[in-house]
This record gives structure tokens, sequence and C-alpha cells, in this order.
């Protein structure tokens, strides 16, 4: 007997709550491995290199969540060959990695706002914007879109 609407809509929602939450743990840790490092290279090695320092911290970071998307948020879902799935998973980091520096370089560059604060709250605004690309890229293109394993993390909902 096929399975009502109810409960396939209700099995998605669970799906990509369980998906969300997971991706927003590996992003927040990704993002303070991001951010951290972008202030540190600011600090010491590439003072007044905002824009390389940035794109070494977002590579650091994303180097991290590779692993952990691969790892826990989609380890449930059809996986492509690893180095398909990893090329992917760059290009779309790339351009998101893009977006964020962009950002920083607009409001820098051209906005003119060159304080601390101002680095600072121009890269969180342009991680945010790669992160919604991003999240949408990965569901949709990276990895498997097929769930195909239970997903057994501390995260999953199990019913009994």
């Amino acid at each position: 007997m096929p399975q009502p609407v109810t409960d396939r809509l209700r099995g998605l929602f669970d799906t990509v709550y369980r998906e969300v939450l997971k991706f927003g743990i590996i992003g927040a840790l990704a993002f303070v491995i991001d951010l951290g490092l972008a202030n540190l290279l600011w600090s010491t090695v590439l003072e007044g290199k905002v824009t390389t320092a940035k794109i070494i911290s977002g590579l650091v970071a994303t180097a991290f969540a590779w692993w952990g998307n691969r790892s826990w948020t989609f380890a449930h879902r059809t996986n492509r060959p690893v180095h398909h799935e990893a090329a992917l998973f760059f290009l779309v980091n790339l351009i998101a990695l893009g977006i964020g520096a962009a950002t920083l370089a607009f409001a820098y560059y051209v906005l003119g706002h060159t304080g601390p604060v101002a680095k600072n709250v121009s890269t969180i605004i342009g991680i945010g914007l790669g992160t919604l690309f991003r999240f949408w890229c990965y569901r949709a293109f990276v990895f498997g879109e097929e769930a195909v394993a239970e997903d057994t993390s501390p995260l999953a909902e199990h019913h009994h």
C-alpha cells in the first residue's frame, strides 16, 4: 500500500530538519575556524592582506566542512565516487568562498570599512550568504539525492 502523503511529508521534514541541524553544527565549527584563522592572519603574517587571509582561512574551514558533512551530515545519502563528490564540494565552496571574499572586499575597498569590527561584520555577512548557497547545493548536487542508509547519528529520530 502506498505511503500516505502526510507520512512522506513528515519524513521529508524530519530528514531536512536533521540535515539542517547537523549542517549547522559543522558550519558553526567551520565558522569558528574560518573567522578565528582570518583574525589570526590579519593580526600577524597577513596584516593588510585581508582578502588573502580570508581565502586561506576559508580553504582550511572548507576542508574541515567537507570531512564533517561527508562523514556525518549527509552520511546516510547515496555517495558518488569520492573524487566526484570532493570536486563538486570544492567547486561549490569555491563559489561560496568567492561570495564571502567579494563581500569583504566590497566593504573594505569600496565602502572603506577597514576597522576590525567592519571586517568581521562583512565576513559574517559573506559567510551567511555563502552558507545558504552551500546548503542548497549540497542537498541538490553534491551529496546523493536519495537517503539509502538509516541515519544512526545522535540527532537521528528513532521510532520504536
